[in-house]
């Protein structure tokens, strides 16, 4: 009965609700633009960031500038942004097509990305898994061009071996090189290079990265499930068929009417799993959902969940929900994008967005200063288009408090997977 309640208060959220995707698409892309660490090219179109970290990497001999900030902090984690970069890769090799003039700046939030993960995978034997002391950043509430915390560069190496980052890289690295190959074929065949190079790398020194980082990179970015390597030997359809086995039990767990459902929703409708940034397993999951529907009309694939059939049009109403839920269609009438409808979030747990300028003070604002922007209750004072944030709690509230960085830090890895939903629903809205 729960569930079934939940299921058509999600169909009147629907009903009601009147998306302009394409503009959702493009803010959900400049958000990465506001995430950009090192030298910011001409075309840089969120102005109020400037130049930050230009000498990461300096001190061990090593160029690691670039990349992203993952979140609202001014750390560069590899984990999260080599997922990112995955993220984009696919929705741009999915949907690319559905993007149309946001096409070029998807393109270039790939590769900035890509142009940092060759970085931190150029010196032989090492794979740079993050760069600035996590600790020491998080006591600090600075802009990332004023820091002055220690930017120290972590690796995983042969004797310290960290699979599981240095794996996602290599995912990162392959899924880029299909997004290049038809616009530069040089830099795409660069990019396959060193994704096998990486693999060889994790498969041959395995180990897991929270063994050999673990004081560094938890709490912030464990690995909590470890990692596997799957090899297809033999028979490739009984391959094939072991991942569908997977991808059709996916699919049976966030059904909501499924009996074998292994997660939550909110009465409003929105999905829930335990861990922070909740948003971020929305996005993620809807867009496997979108992907999946597809494969099931194209292959004629009939999926049951129990007595339940799931049919593709059920997966890609499912996902509508969840992306409406962000963009408005909640109990609160909230958008949970920055700067997408009338009500967003003003106070987002992220340091460049919250205190001045440079453009409006330009003198440097240091560590202990800075907290005073963090304890205003003040909306921030440079918006960061795009971000989304990681949303209500289960009860659909949501504070708009700073210091609640669980609720309200935008990250890049919950808008990865959303630009490939709108490019979806921007084509088919309905």
């Amino acid at each position: 009965m729960k569930y079934f309640l939940v299921m058509i208060l999600m169909l009147k959220l629907v009903v009601v609700s009147s998306h302009d995707y394409g503009d959702a698409l493009t803010k959900s892309i400049l958000f990465f633009e506001g995430q950009r660490s090192g030298k910011l090219p001409p075309n840089q179109r969120v102005t109020w960031r400037k130049d930050s970290a230009l000498r990461d990497g300096l001190e061990f001999g090593v160029d690691l500038v670039g990349g992203y900030y993952d979140a609202g902090d001014n750390v560069k984690f590899s984990f999260p942004m080599a997922f990112t970069t995955t993220m984009l890769s696919w929705s741009v090799l999915e949907f690319g097509k559905d993007m149309g003039s946001d096409l070029p700046y998807a393109m270039d939030s790939i590769r900035w990305a890509t142009d940092y993960l060759l970085k931190a995978t150029s010196v032989p034997g090492f794979v740079f898994a993050q760069v600035g002391d996590p600790y020491a950043d998080h006591f600090c509430w600075e802009r990332p061009e004023d820091m002055d915390t220690p930017r120290t560069p972590y690796a995983v190496s042969k004797q310290f071996p960290g699979s599981e980052v240095s794996a996602e890289i290599a995912a990162a690295l392959a899924a880029s090189s299909m997004v290049f190959k038809p616009l530069d074929g040089g830099y795409s065949a660069r990019l396959l290079k060193r994704a096998r190079m990486v693999f060889e790398f994790a498969d041959t020194y395995r180990g897991s990265y929270n063994d050999s980082l673990g004081r560094w990179v938890c709490p912030f970015y464990c690995s909590y499930s470890g990692y596997e390597f799957v090899l297809s030997t033999g028979n490739g359809s009984s391959s094939s068929n072991m991942f569908i086995n997977y991808a059709d039990k996916f699919v049976c767990s966030v059904l909501p009417e499924s009996p074998s459902l292994l997660v939550s929703y909110s009465r409003g409708g929105l999905l829930f799993k335990s861990g922070g940034s909740n948003i971020q397993h929305s996005t993620a999951l809807s867009f496997l959902l979108i992907v999946y529907s597809n494969y099931l009309n194209q292959y004629k694939h009939i999926l049951h969940c129990g007595n339940v059939v799931a049919s593709p049009s059920r997966l890609l109403q499912l996902a509508k929900t969840q992306v409406d839920y962000i963009l408005g269609s909640n109990p609160l009438g909230m958008s949970y994008m920055v700067g997408y409808g009338k009500n967003f979030p003003q106070r987002i747990h992220h340091r460049g967005s919250s205190l001045p300028s440079m453009a409006n003070y330009p003198q440097a604002i240091g560590c202990a200063k800075g907290k005073q922007y963090f304890q205003s209750n003040n909306p921030n004072p440079n918006l960061l288009i795009g971000a989304v944030v990681g949303g209500p709690d289960f009860n659909d509230s949501y504070a708009d408090s700073r210091p609640d960085f669980v609720y309200s830090e935008p990250t890049t890895y919950i808008n990865a997977p959303l630009v490939g939903l709108l490019a979806y629903f921007k084509s088919h809205p309905n």
